[in-house]
């Protein structure tokens, strides 16, 4: 089983889960963030298919970690690809999975670079593209694209170049308009943008710069609809 979370002294605010993730810590992060629930982005693409009375199909969770979205795939009846670079990370999410649905998951531990993307209906990045080199995204993403069958969705998050890590040299961050270009071929259904400071009391404050993304891949009879409920938030808090 797991450890638990590592204590902390009096004398300095306790970890978080981007404080492990800043240097690289995953088990540290997978402990940290161990039972949070799905992403809002996920669930948002989820919903979205079920408003379309699609039914569950071939789901790869990127980066899945510990398993959160990947839990909430299996449980709303989809098949998923979970991927993850670091070996620690199925120690966490196949525990937790239920018996009844381990047949529709398959788990590839691999780097970002190494990755197989199986053609699906869904790529689920949560707080995992960012982690990729600059050098592997172009490739990843091809892979990325190439694998989301027409409908399909992407559903995920991209850090800014405002980004406090943006100087990190083995991160990947983006300007709006490189985010955007991205999504070529696609309609977005959710751009929501957040910038915001953290109090400066707690361990290791920083500026988040941070896009967060559902787009649909080659829906685009529903262009107009969708680019009107693109959401844009821009939170901006000083200490």
């Amino acid at each position: 089983m797991p450890d638990a979370k590592e204590p902390h002294t009096e004398a300095e605010p306790p970890k978080r889960a981007q404080d492990y993730a800043a240097v690289r810590d995953w088990p540290g992060y997978f402990k940290e963030v161990l039972g949070k629930p799905a992403r809002e982005t996920l669930v948002a693409a989820l919903e979205s298919f079920e408003r379309e009375g699609r039914s569950p199909g071939l789901a790869v969770d990127l980066g899945a970690g510990e398993g959160r979205d990947t839990l909430e795939l299996l449980r709303r009846g989809w098949r998923v690809v979970a991927t993850d670079g670091n070996p620690d990370a199925f120690d966490f999410l196949w525990p937790r999975v239920p018996e009844d649905q381990r047949e529709r998951l398959t788990t590839q531990e691999a780097p970002f670079a190494a990755m197989q993307i199986p053609p699906c209906d869904l790529v689920n990045a949560s707080f995992a593209l960012p982690f990729c080199e600059r050098k592997d995204l172009p490739e990843l993403w091809r892979k990325i694209v190439a694998a989301i069958r027409p409908g399909g969705r992407f559903s995920g998050q991209l850090f800014g170049d405002r980004d406090s890590w943006a100087i990190l040299p083995d991160r990947t961050h983006q300007s709006r308009a490189e985010a955007e270009a991205m999504f070529r071929g696609f309609a977005f259904e959710m751009f929501k943008e957040e910038e915001k400071d953290e109090t400066p009391e707690v361990r290791n404050p920083k500026h988040w710069h941070v896009f967060h993304i559902v787009a649909s891949k080659g829906n685009h009879h529903r262009g107009a609809e969708v680019k009107r409920g693109v959401e844009r938030e821009k939170k901006e808090s000083r200490s």
